[in-house]
């Protein structure tokens, strides 16, 4: 059966990139027919097609992939980028909101304020602001995806292994969030409040000003405060952001800006690990989706600190040089109470999920700080070889990332928690023994030095080839580990046809893991090559783009959950898999298709493999498409209507029984969730605007995984008013 499953792949494949090709081009020629008398008002009037642009899904010129300042056509590989208007008609008012609508990435929560993000079948663990990297580490998961979206003007994601920018990097995407600046002269902002289901509450208000009579001095402040309940009990989070930028024009070739970000997040009664999923005989435990094990005492409260430094130089001949620098600090402080046992479906006793160890669960007391020192600096500009002019660009980078974790940890035997099936989330606080140092605390330090050029061989064909050098040191308590490796990066680009061009790309992937095996050793990291070609197609100076693409990832020593755990440490057991392959196709259409109609609409289908045929990472939904538009009525400009669809085949995992007890599935089925949204210009400074999510209250498990249950949110709703001056 597995052989045959594995030669429909290609075709399936095929037949779906075939597809995704026709789609694109139909749209996008259909769009050009449709807008062609409209580009050519947009032409007329710089400032209208500013203003169109300012309201448009796609972003038309990115650093993402290269460094070098290139459209989404000319960067050899799938490229998303979420723009400020998407993010305000989605509502996508965090990272994790946006990550949960991008094309290729799927998550799997631990809980409601953990998940971990997967591409291609591999973890994410590149989250970058700036184009400065902060190491992703899936044990302590420490809140990034909840970083407030009000604070960015887009964020970009690259698919695939991203070894350039990041250096070291699974093979599955970068995350890069852009931050804002004080870009106008005059005093200008917006003023938001909004109101949604299970009372949540959220104000921002976002102000820029110049500083200086001539404006070359500018200051820009975004604040806010947003506070909710949940559907599920007890559960409570609040947020609170405050964001400060000045940008100093110190000649008309030098700009420095400086800020501060600071966020703190406080949730009360979070559920850890989600809530136990199996009884004794093997049947899933199928509770409500508003119940919740965590009692009245829990919490966990994160709070972020990240000051930085921008200072930009423009030559005369075209070249540029950047300097970024850092520092962040993040500190946890949380107490939960875990359940992870099976529980007898008459009595409510409950078993371990270990053979000779009996407990039902425990208690954790964790805080931690983790510390951030970065400095990345680089150059790019023309250059002339051979009659043609090309692009270059270098530069070094140093990151040091300080982590230090401390916990304490009580079991909960299955005498202390009593008839499960009457638990209702009241067990008393612990008498906490002092902290101790986690077995993981560790200090990373990278030093690096990268380079590519784009070189153009002809008019329609131009390659980029680059490499990265990353001296990578990790210490722990135990140990010290030091590593070298320069990552190759190459690319080709043909412009075959007036708005299409077709690319091939390939680097490698080296990627030291956080995985630790039954002994408590890390594994050693993961080598391997990552290769993609598509098409690519831009229309009306970028603002419509669209992307074919076929992957394939390559892997060796890739770390993978035995679903079970170390009872010394608390730490998850890996083991490394050999032979790990990914390979799939992609398409996205973002962008404007009119002047009054933006979509995005992108999906991916892919299969992966362990070296012995069996289907890697589970979890992960194999075909996923996303789809959202937006349509101003021209019969009625100041209304706006839209929504959007999110579908996920069905995904598994296989876990051990107590006691050997055979092996268990979990299992979730395909599911659909539909979006609405509506906006009002009620005057040209105020609208007001509705957003209705999950439609058809669909309800779905979000950790199929070796965890408890997690259920996504069922149907509800958000209602807000904007003020622009």
């Amino acid at each position: 059966m597995r052989v045959r499953e594995a030669g429909r792949v290609p075709q399936r494949a095929l037949r779906l990139s075939l597809l995704a090709m026709l789609v694109t081009s139909g749209i996008a020629q259909a769009a050009e027919t449709q807008n062609s008398e409209q580009t050519l008002t947009v032409d007329a009037s710089a400032t209208s097609q500013q203003d169109q642009a300012a309201s448009d899904y796609s972003v038309p010129v990115t650093r993402a992939g290269t460094k070098m300042a290139l459209t989404a056509r000319d960067i050899p590989q799938s490229v998303t980028l979420v723009s400020k208007q998407r993010m305000q008609d989605q509502q996508l008012q965090s990272l994790n909101d946006v990550m949960r609508n991008t094309t290729g990435i799927k998550g799997v929560s631990s809980d409601m304020d953990r998940t971990n993000y997967y591409s291609r079948g591999f973890i994410i663990d590149n989250y970058m602001t700036d184009g400065i990297p902060t190491t992703f580490a899936s044990r302590w998961n420490l809140g990034d995806a909840q970083t407030d979206t009000a604070l960015y003007e887009r964020i970009e994601v690259v698919r695939g292994a991203t070894g350039l920018m990041t250096g070291p990097g699974n093979p599955s995407a970068s995350i890069n969030m852009v931050r804002k600046h004080a870009d106008s002269k005059e005093f200008t902002g917006s003023l938001e409040a909004g109101y949604g289901s299970w009372n949540k509450q959220r104000y921002v208000a976002d102000l820029s000003a110049p500083l200086s009579a001539e404006g070359n001095v500018r200051g820009r402040i975004v604040a806010g405060y947003q506070d909710r309940n949940s559907f599920i009990e007890r559960y409570g989070a609040d947020k609170t952001f405050l964001y400060g930028v000045v940008d100093a024009d110190l000649t008309d070739a030098t700009k420095l800006s400086v800020g501060y970000e600071y966020s703190q997040i406080n949730t009360d009664s979070p559920m850890w690990s989600g809530s136990p999923r199996w009884y004794t005989d093997g049947t899933q435990i199928h509770a409500r989706r508003g119940y919740n094990t965590a009692p009245d005492w829990a919490y966990n409260d994160k709070e972020f600190k990240k000051l930085f430094v921008n200072l930009q130089h423009n030559f005369d001949n075209g070249w540029n040089v950047t300097l970024n620098g850092t520092h962040d600090e993040m500190v946890l402080d949380s107490k939960q109470l875990y359940l992870d046992g099976y529980f007898d479906r008459n009595t409510g006793a409950g078993v371990s999920s270990y053979a000779n160890y009996p407990v039902v669960g425990g208690t954790g007391y964790n805080t931690g700080k983790r510390k951030v020192d970065a400095v990345d600096a680089f150059a790019s500009g023309p250059y002339e070889l051979l009659g043609r002019q090309h692009e270059l660009m270098l530069g070094v980078s140093y990151n040091r990332q300080d982590n230090k974790y401390y916990s304490a940890w009580a079991n909960i035997s299955s005498d202390e928690l009593g008839n499960f099936n009457n638990y209702n989330g009241n067990f008393p606080e612990t008498n906490w023994n002092p902290r101790e140092p986690a077995s993981d605390t560790q200090l990373v330090r990278q030093k690096s030095a990268y380079v590519a050029t784009r070189i153009n061989l002809a008019d329609p064909l131009h390659v980029i080839v680059g490499a990265r050098y990353t001296n990578w040191n990790r210490q722990t308590l135990n140990a010290e580990l030091e590593k070298n490796n320069t990552t190759p990066y190459g690319g080709v680009i043909w412009d075959f046809y007036d708005n299409w061009s077709a690319y091939a790309s390939y680097t490698s992937v080296f990627q030291p893991q956080d995985y630790q095996d039954a002994s408590g050793a890390y594994l050693s990291p993961v080598i391997g090559k990552n290769y993609e070609v598509g098409v690519k197609s831009d229309w009306f100076n970028s603002r419509l783009t669209t992307t074919v693409s076929l992957f394939r990832s390559e892997l060796d020593n890739v770390g993978q959950s035995t679903g079970q755990t170390n009872p010394e440490t608390g730490s998850a057991i890996y083991v490394g898999k050999k032979g790990v392959v990914s390979r799939g196709v992609e398409f996205e259409v973002n962008g404007a298709l009119t002047d009054n109609w933006q979509m995005t609409f992108g999906g991916t289908s892919y299969v992966a493999e362990d070296a012995d045929g069996e289907r890697y990472n589970s979890q992960l939904p194999r075909t996923s498409f996303n789809l959202f538009t937006s349509y101003r009525l021209p019969m009625l400009d100041q209304l706006t209507l839209g929504g959007g669809v999110n579908w996920q085949s069905k995904t598994y995992s296989d876990v051990g029984g107590p006691d050997g007890n055979g092996t268990w599935r979990a299992r979730q089925g395909s599911y659909t969730l539909v979006d609405l949204f509506a906006r009002y210009d009620v005057t040209k400074n105020l609208a007001l605007q509705a957003n209705l999510h999950n439609l058809f209250d669909k309800a779905y498990d979000e950790n199929v995984s070796n965890g408890g249950i997690v259920y996504g949110e069922p149907r509800n709703f958000s209602v807000s008013a904007t003020y622009r001056f």
